[in-house]
């Protein structure tokens, strides 16, 4: 067992397996306890008797399906009532079956459950909480097609685009409380969501794929350099400064008292 300096406690969704099993191992490595979520509970008392063991941390077990609004509000409840927990870690989420003309409506409506209602509210519930006693941090895992929603299946890339701007937005509100965010923005990641989403990591190019330690390990060293938004595989962080500069020019334009001139409206009259 390696000895660790003990940190606050960290609640991980989706920890099963992937990303948030990489998070956890990566959380207890660095002294954090944990609470781990997914619906699997033998995997995740797998994960908790390997992690306590190889690390000396305490890991609790919290089996919840996060498509159930009941689940959701057990494990909301966990973050609202446990003083311990300093850290949330919202990673559980599903991909698609294939293109958004031919996938399956009900499939799409889970994965809205998923993806957007539970991180809505746990992020939500978080930084309420943490904001209250004036710590704590939140990571949100988005993706990089909230960035370029041309290129995959409409339904997906949406709900991580929620992910993204729910981030921004809670980190206005929350910084000066106390609370950090940090949204991590992946792009293809050697992970099961493939396999379970009936496609296969094999057929992409794996020069374009990141194996999930280095993932985490990025996502997190940029977590400590106390990013906003953290995009792994990109080598320049200017660009992504660029971009959002870009953004912020459109701000002072988005809302006048009358159409841009390019559309040839003319004003209408005021009411009397």
């Amino acid at each position: 067992m390696r000895a660790v300096e003990k940190r606050g406690k960290a609640l991980v969704t989706g920890a099963s397996s992937g990303i948030g099993a990489t998070y956890a191992d990566r959380l207890a490595q660095r002294g954090h306890d944990l609470v781990l979520v997914a619906r699997d509970k033998k995997r995740l008392s797998d994960l908790a008797a390997k992690l306590s063991a190889q690390y000396g941390v305490t890991v609790d077990v919290l089996k919840a399906d996060l498509t159930l609004r009941d689940d959701v509000r057990l494990v909301e409840k966990r973050l609202r009532e446990d003083e311990a927990i300093e850290l949330l870690v919202n990673n559980a989420g599903i991909g698609p079956k294939g293109p958004l003309l031919t996938d399956d409506l009900d499939y799409l409506e889970a994965m809205i459950e998923l993806n957007v209602v539970a991180v809505n509210r746990l992020a939500i519930a978080a930084a309420q909480t943490f904001a209250m006693r004036g710590k704590g941090a939140i990571i949100n895992i988005a993706s990089v097609v909230a960035l370029v929603p041309e290129r995959f299946n409409g339904t997906y890339n949406a709900s991580k685009a929620f992910v993204l701007n729910l981030t921004q937005s809670i980190n206005v509100e929350a910084a000066d409380k106390g609370v950090r965010v940090q949204a991590v923005l992946p792009g293809l990641t050697r992970t099961e969501i493939f396999d379970r989403a009936g496609g296969s990591i094999d057929r992409l190019d794996p020069s374009m794929v990141m194996d999930v330690t280095d993932l985490v390990d990025a996502a997190l060293a940029g977590f400590d350099q106390g990013e906003l938004v953290t995009i792994p595989s990109l080598p320049d962080a200017a660009d992504w400064h660029a971009f959002t500069k870009a953004r912020m020019v459109l701000s002072p334009n988005l809302s006048h008292d009358r159409p841009a001139a390019r559309y040839g409206v003319e004003q209408t009259a005021a009411a009397v």
